[in-house]
């Protein structure tokens, strides 16, 4: 498994398959700006659509996708001082009250009108403002694991995670010492 660092201060990664040209954040952003690659979603996936968000207009789903891809990518790379990306990502399960060893988080665009934003950054937080991104999502049901592409996302947080406990790399200095290991 391989770790892209995205933000040059060590406070997000993102992981890279190690087939891939591309890391998965990388490989999201260009999925979720892809009219082609949302046609064929939404078409695949029109009855979540239609039941849990009431849109029936794959047109619409599509700009508001884009749309919000386009505000979570800002969100996620905003690089000012300030950046607390802690505001952004919340504990993956809602019951959670608790911090635990290298968490499994989600991100998504809050504030939207008209309804609730589909897209999700999934992401293991080594430490608070510190996270690698595992994947993302369109999320359209309650559950992920209602869904193949969310449950997929679902595991491939949990194989993160295992790995990173098993190879020592338990916050952002133990990832560091990780990959400097492998130079």
């Amino acid at each position: 498994m391989k770790f892209d660092k995205i933000l040059d201060n060590n406070t997000l990664w993102a992981i890279r398959k190690d087939d891939a040209d591309d890391n998965v954040l990388q490989q999201i952003f260009q999925q979720w700006s892809d009219p082609e690659w949302l046609v064929n979603f939404f078409m695949e996936n029109m009855s979540d659509l239609e039941s849990y968000f009431m849109i029936t207009d794959i047109n619409q789903a599509i700009y508001d996708t884009i749309e919000d891809s386009e505000r979570i990518q800002c969100l996620i790379l905003d690089i000012s001082p300030n950046a607390d990306l802690d505001k952004i990502f919340r504990p993956l399960n809602n019951s959670r009250t608790s911090e635990m060893l290298l968490g499994m988080e989600k991100a998504r665009i809050k504030e939207r009108q008209n309804h609730a934003s589909w897209l999700r950054l999934y992401a293991i937080k080594l430490e608070p403002g510190c996270y690698i991104i595992t994947g993302g999502a369109i999320k359209l049901t309650r559950t992920m694991q209602e869904r193949q592409h969310t449950l997929h996302e679902l595991n491939v947080m949990e194989s993160v995670r295992n790995f990173l406990i098993n190879e020592g790399a338990i916050d952002a200095d133990g990832l560091v010492d990780y990959l400097a290991e492998l130079e």
